[in-house]
């Protein structure tokens, strides 16, 4: 097994700040958007985030909610091991708001096809937004793209990307991992 950086920690930051940058540039008032981190990893990045743009930028009560998606994936009955779901965490109605599902990794495009239909339990969105850390463009399944992308990775199949954070891992970075 070799592990290759693909990120290191400063990459990461600046990769952050431009995503934050970009938000800013198509949202402005932030009073009808909604930030959604898809739990489990996508929490991270949501909660990052929201930092930058409210501590760095001034912008002001941006809401973050959470999402799980666990029993709304077509695979989840596919393992022979128990499921453990995360939480949902949504505090604050949807209907007629702009939500911006925030994941670290997009890669076969199930997840957010899950996320799509687990919001629909909290109202119907005004739109609805992608916006990945990590974009694995030609591993899709469903025609799912990303509107805000940090890095596009061209990873075969037997390569996996894994994001590393300092709330978890304790360093930011993005490795290359092959088998």
């Amino acid at each position: 097994m070799s592990q290759k950086v693909l990120l290191n920690s400063k990459e990461v930051t600046i990769i952050l700040h431009r995503l934050a940058c970009q938000l800013i540039e198509k949202h402005l008032d932030f009073s009808d958007t909604i930030l959604v981190g898809i739990q489990p990893r996508g929490v991270f990045l949501a909660e990052r985030l929201k930092q930058i743009l409210e501590n760095e930028y001034q912008v002001p009560e941006i809401s973050l909610g959470y999402l799980d998606i666990t029993f709304f994936r077509d695979d989840f009955r596919r393992t022979d091991k128990p499921l453990e779901a995360n939480k949902t965490q949504i505090n604050f109605i949807v209907e007629n708001k702009k939500v911006i599902f925030i994941d670290d990794v997009l890669f076969t495009g199930r997840s957010i096809r899950s996320a799509l239909t687990a919001i629909q339990s909290f109202g119907r969105p005004s739109e609805i937004e992608l916006l990945v850390l990590i974009d694995r463009r030609f591993s899709r399944n469903l025609p799912i793209q990303p509107d805000y992308r940090g890095r596009q990775v061209d990873a075969i199949n037997g390569e996996k990307v894994k994001v590393s954070w300092k709330e978890n891992e304790g360093e930011d970075a993005v490795y290359l991992i092959t088998n």
